[in-house]
């Protein structure tokens, strides 16, 4: 008996050590990984094909210009007030102002120019090695409504400058991307620039509204005539500076893809009646049921499956510990971070497909039981899941066959764009903001919002949704809200990014890869 209990222990000690050992060595592997990875080095130390680049050197004369010229765009409201209402007068206003601000690019013999479908803007830009592969920089020309009585503290089309900002709406989405494509491109022009790759521009008048008539006649023109395109730039990510709680440093954030979409109607109809004598059911109260199971059980946690295992892996070496820690080890600590990640509304939109219930209406007179009540809710689908995988969700968790679910609008998710060392286009775009901002830290990143961009999944593998704009704490709630507004300094700099970044794109190829990224 004794010896049993001997053979027992010593066997317990044996498993009990056994467990403290394999505990001690995945924490020290994960503390070797954790001091070692730096994913963001890469191409920076390798040996770049060398290019003549122009250096732009924006002088006061050309400031004034430039900032007049953005301005001007801010004043003309070319709102798309919904599918089937926008301002067509301003659109065509705008076509006349490009005109008027862009001389040099519209009569260029190197740059071609199309309007589409009577607002959007095509810009064929001819290279001198026509069997380098093209590229396409995108951006939008309409904006979403604004009115002064919301609280503005400038009228939204005047353009007002209040401490070095330019106010209105459009400044920072999207007409400061417009006016700073054309803008640079009209300077290289004028200095006598001419691509060794070519490239094309395309800027529609409707994306706010799906880009159904702008992107959506882009893309058939380019498609008819084959064109194939090495990577796409839209709209999208940001350079973020304090935004990010933990992160040491701005970072730019590069969208390597966006969220798929969904409206569903849930609707509930039955018989009217008298409220002095109301059924057990109503229903009112059978719909908000089902919109209470909704909104109590989410989507499932898919942080890892999607884009956002990268963003934080590029982003680790900028937080302290112990999130240095964790971010590190994704194998290790992912499902940790997951729980930790959805407690805060900005990152769980990350990891999940979120729900969000935008209209309920019902009832028509105070003392009638209505017979029919409906609501609407909004999904934000993540990377790693599709629009029938998130309507059959919907149905299991409403769960109720009084309850009718019905399609609205939706798509899938697009692709997840390329972000390695051998991507052309993610690289080009890493080092140009690089070159300007060596201090920040840049990584991939996921939209939660839509672009234009998501109708070009045919014309190329690699969409990419970035633009220089800086965002402070606070500065994310004036994008469709008030006070949208950009700092001078901001706008210059998207001048002077994209004069660079089309410069930096006629190399041939990328340098061969210098890896520093130490796998367990």
């Amino acid at each position: 008996m004794t010896d049993s209990r001997f053979k027992f222990s010593r066997f317990l000690k044996i498993i009990i050590s056994s467990l403290l050992i394999a505990v001690l060595l995945l924490f020290t592997a994960a503390f070797i990984r954790t001091l070692s990875l730096d994913v963001n080095v890469g191409l920076q130390l390798a040996h770049w094909e060398k290019t003549k680049n122009i250096t732009l050197h924006i002088d006061d004369r050309q400031r004034e210009e430039l900032l007049e010229n953005f301005k001007e765009a801010i004043r003309i409201p070319t709102i798309s007030f919904s599918p089937t209402k926008r301002n067509e007068t301003a659109l065509l206003q705008f076509n006349e102002f490009l005109l008027k601000a862009f001389p040099t690019v519209f009569s260029s013999s190197l740059v071609h120019h199309e309007l589409v479908a009577n607002y959007s803007h095509l810009f064929s830009v001819q290279g001198s090695q026509p069997d380098l592969m093209p590229y396409m920089l995108l951006a939008h020309i309409d904006v979403v409504p604004a009115s002064e009585a919301d609280g503005w503290e400038a009228p939204p089309f005047s353009a007002k400058e209040i401490d070095e900002f330019i106010y209105g709406r459009g400044t920072i989405d999207d007409k400061n991307q417009v006016m700073g494509i054309l803008q640079a491109l009209e300077y290289l022009l004028i200095k006598g620039y001419a691509p060794r790759r070519g490239f094309y521009i395309g800027l529609g008048h409707d994306e706010e509204i799906n880009g159904l008539e702008g992107a959506v006649n882009i893309v058939r023109i380019l498609k008819q005539r084959g064109v194939k395109l090495l990577f796409v730039l839209d709209e999208g990510l940001a350079i973020v500076n304090g935004i990010i709680p933990g992160l040491e440093g701005p970072a730019a954030l590069i969208g390597v893809s966006e969220k798929g979409h969904a409206t569903l109607k849930l609707s509930v109809s039955m018989a009217p009646g008298h409220s002095s004598i109301p059924p057990k059911d109503t229903s009112i109260g059978i719909l908000a049921g089902a919109v209470k199971r909704l909104e109590e059980n989410p989507m499932p946690r898919l942080f890892g499956l999607g884009p956002e295992r990268d963003t934080f892996e590029h982003l680790a070496h900028k937080f302290r510990f112990p999130l240095k820690l964790a971010m590190s080890n994704m194998w290790l600590f992912s499902p940790l971070l997951a729980r930790v990640l959805e407690r805060e509304a900005v990152s769980n939109a990350l990891i999940r497909t979120t729900t969000a219930v935008t209209m309920f209406n019902a009832g028509v007179k105070v003392n009638v039981i209505p017979s029919y009540a409906e609501a609407y809710v909004n999904l934000r689908i993540h990377s790693a899941q599709s629009l029938q995988e998130v309507i059959d969700l919907v149905q299991d968790k409403v769960g109720d066959q009084r309850v009718k679910v019905e399609l609205v609008d939706g798509f899938d998710p697009p692709p997840v764009s390329s972000a390695d060392e051998t991507s052309f286009g993610y690289q080009i775009i890493k080092k140009t903001v690089l070159d300007m901002y060596p201090t920040l830290t840049v990584a991939p990143g996921i939209c939660v919002g839509n672009t234009d961009s998501r109708h070009f999944t045919d014309l190329s593998r690699d969409i990419y949704r970035f633009a220089p704009v800086w965002f402070k704490p606070g500065d994310s709630k004036r994008f469709h809200g008030i006070n949208e507004r950009i700092s001078k300094k901001n706008y210059e700099d998207f001048v002077v990014y994209y004069s660079n970044l089309i410069q930096n794109c006629d190399i041939r190829k990328l340098p061969e890869p210098h890896s520093v990224v130490h796998e367990l």
